[in-house]
């Protein structure tokens, strides 16, 4: 009888596996979902998901005010969000968008560029306080924080080495690229780099550093260690952002006034394509800003901020396949493949 009884529990609960469609950890560890984008509206204040397999939104939260970029977690179970307009790190699950953790990093900070970086640590610019913090353990009940500073002004974008020794920023207001060293808090390191530095990107073997430059059309290849440029390339209009395709062989910058992006080959740093997004009227509304590839580097998804669009571009044609919906200044975002 007792035989019997744990047959029909046991079966039981195999029928409510088979049944239960949610999120789940593969062999590695991390969650599996549907290929979704997540986007940050920092004029609508809101957090939204995107099922990529419809072009659908499947869901939309309130955040903090005027949020900015996005940092999916190492295992892909939680999305977090630098809220510009205030002073916290929001942490939110990607399966339901509920908000776990807000993690204060200073009042009126500003926080802005942010990286989940894959060993489990975020770091994010905190504008207002010329510096960035490292946040160990975010999920935990007690994150444990540490500031570095820049001592540069509007210290906006970011990237962190593999193995977390350094970090970089762009310093839109005082024109320079900041190294942070991450162990040894050595002074940081600061050079001129053209004119509004923004977008940043490092190289998927952390030796060339890519930086555009807004005020002067150009983008510019760093020796990451010595801070010295070694290459300067002409881009389309305003290249707001830089991002580097994951197989490392190309870098595209977000060319807002064109409404273009601009394909640098990384070996030659040579413009090799030139990618419509839209004309230059449209660019006009449109307002094109982040910029972001799909893990397989097929796509970019280009945010729209003007049109509250997302442009869903092929990169073996440069055609624009879809316009996703990006809510009210959709810009910060980020994906899971």
């Amino acid at each position: 009888m007792r035989r019997g009884r744990g047959w029909i529990v046991g079966a039981a609960l195999l029928v409510l596996a088979a049944c239960t469609p949610v999120e789940a950890p593969d062999r590695a560890g991390a969650a599996t979902m549907p290929p979704t984008l997540f986007v940050a509206a920092k004029r609508g204040n809101s957090l939204a998901k995107v099922d990529l397999a419809t072009g659908r939104q499947v869901l939309r939260v309130p955040s903090c005010a005027n949020p900015h970029e996005l940092a999916t977690s190492p295992d892909g179970r939680h999305v977090a969000l630098a809220c510009y307009g205030g002073w916290s790190v929001d942490i939110f699950r990607t399966d339901s968008l509920e908000k776990v953790v807000s993690i204060t990093v200073g009042r009126n900070a500003r926080p802005h560029g942010i990286v989940w970086h894959p060993g489990g640590t975020i770091y994010v610019t905190t504008e207002a306080r010329q510096s960035i913090f490292r946040i160990e353990h975010p999920l935990s009940e007690k994150p444990a924080l540490t500031e570095f500073a820049t001592a540069q002004q509007g210290s906006h974008m970011i990237v962190v080495a593999p193995d977390e020794s350094v970090a970089w920023t762009t310093d839109l207001g005082s024109r320079t690229v900041t190294r942070i060293d991450l162990v040894t808090r050595r002074a940081p390191l600061s050079v001129t780099v053209g004119e509004e530095p923004e977008g940043i990107s490092l190289s998927p073997d952390g030796e060339t550093l890519w930086v555009s430059a807004r005020g002067s059309n150009q983008a510019f290849a760093l020796d990451p260690h010595k801070m010295e440029v070694r290459e300067t390339v002409a881009t389309g209009r305003f290249p707001l952002r830089i991002a580097i395709r994951p197989q490392g062989d190309v870098a595209i910058t977000s060319d807002l006034q064109d409404g273009t992006l601009s394909v640098i080959d990384t070996a030659t740093a040579k413009v090799i394509r030139t990618i419509v997004v839209s004309s230059p009227a449209e660019a006009e509304t449109r307002f094109q800003v982040t910029i972001l590839w799909s893990a397989d580097g097929s796509r970019i998804y280009v945010a729209e901020t003007g049109s509250d669009t997302v442009a869903e571009v092929d990169y073996a044609t440069g055609k624009v396949l879809r316009r996703l919906p990006g809510g009210a200044g959709g810009d910060g975002m980020a994906i899971l493949p």
